[in-house]
């Protein structure tokens, strides 16, 4: 067996509670060495506050996942990718496509692998819908993902800032999933919705069309009350096909065909280690191009002010 990959976390916030921490302690392939950020500390290993910090002490790091919010990620993957660190970045991988594709030549340049992290890519339905839907005749698709802000990101201001995406934040999650199970597809419309007080848009109406000019709408809300939404939906000649909770649940004509319980952040580490291994990176830009487009096509409508 491979020895263990030395890493490091940038950033100690609640994604990294929730997932990444557990993730790691349950995978051989990783050792958990230090950790940097601000505010958050790791117990049991070493903290510093800043990524160079981290480096500059932890010479034995091979490693790094960053976890900080998308409008300071570029700056931290350079430091590292400079150091000829591997880079791992949570979603969204930055905040411009330019950053990333950036990031994608420094990776190249000095040897190191560089992932963008799609998680709900590996939710576990996708593969299947996958598959459904290139045995199938597609005649049209819906993304509907409405969730609750106050209840996934509460008294998060940088996901209201310039470059803070909004209810893209949630929203590229849907299109790493599209981008991934549907044909090739651009927007041709958008309207989004900002709310007075706040600089990135609550909700968002999109369509797109595919190459071969099959329909795709999009339907994001940020303020769903009640029950939550997740779904993709596909009319094709072989039956309706819904793949709900976030990727999770797999159904055709109301017959559910795939479910089995999520494990979204270990894949994703089991994916670095085989890049990292294979001195490869992966890097698909598709989710993060698809919102580029939505706020340079969208129509802005302003809404009623929003308060946490």
């Amino acid at each position: 067996m491979s020895q263990p990959i030395k890493i490091g976390i940038v950033g100690v916030g609640k994604i990294v509670r929730d997932q990444h921490l557990p993730a790691l302690a349950k995978d051989q392939d990783y050792r958990l060495v230090a950790a940097a950020s601000r505010h958050g500390k790791v117990d049991d290993i070493p903290n510093f506050p800043t990524i160079e910090a981290m480096l500059d002490a932890v010479a034995e790091l091979e490693a790094v996942s960053l976890c900080m919010p998308p409008q300071f990620r570029y700056d931290a993957a350079r430091t590292a990718l400079t150091a000829r660190k591997h880079v791992f970045l949570e979603k969204p991988p930055g905040a411009t496509v330019s950053e990333v594709e950036d990031l994608k030549t420094l990776a190249a340049h000095n040897g190191v692998s560089l992932f963008a992290s799609w998680h709900s890519r590996y939710a576990p339905a996708v593969e299947a819908a996958r598959a459904f839907l290139s045995s199938a005749r597609i005649r049209s698709a819906a993304i509907n993902w409405k969730e609750d802000v106050r209840r996934w990101h509460p008294n998060q201001e940088w996901i209201w800032a310039p470059g803070g995406f909004g209810v893209f934040d949630p929203g590229i999650n849907a299109l790493s999933i599209a981008t991934h199970i549907l044909p090739a597809m651009f927007i041709t419309s958008a309207v989004l919705d900002f709310p007075e007080n706040r600089a990135s848009p609550v909700a968002a109406r999109v369509t797109f069309r595919t190459s071969n000019g099959l329909p795709v709408t999009m339907d994001l809300d940020w303020l769903q009350t009640g029950p939550q939404s997740w779904d993709i939906l596909a009319d094709t000649d072989k039956g309706a096909m819904v793949l709900s909770g976030g990727g999770s649940k797999l159904a055709i004509d109301g017959k559910l065909i795939h479910e089995e319980p999520e494990a979204e952040y270990p894949m994703l580490y089991k994916r670095f280690a085989e890049i990292v291994r294979a001195g490869v990176s992966d890097v698909d830009l598709a989710p993060l191009q698809h919102v580029a487009d939505a706020f340079m096509l969208g129509k802005r409508n302003v809404v009623e002010a929003f308060f946490d």
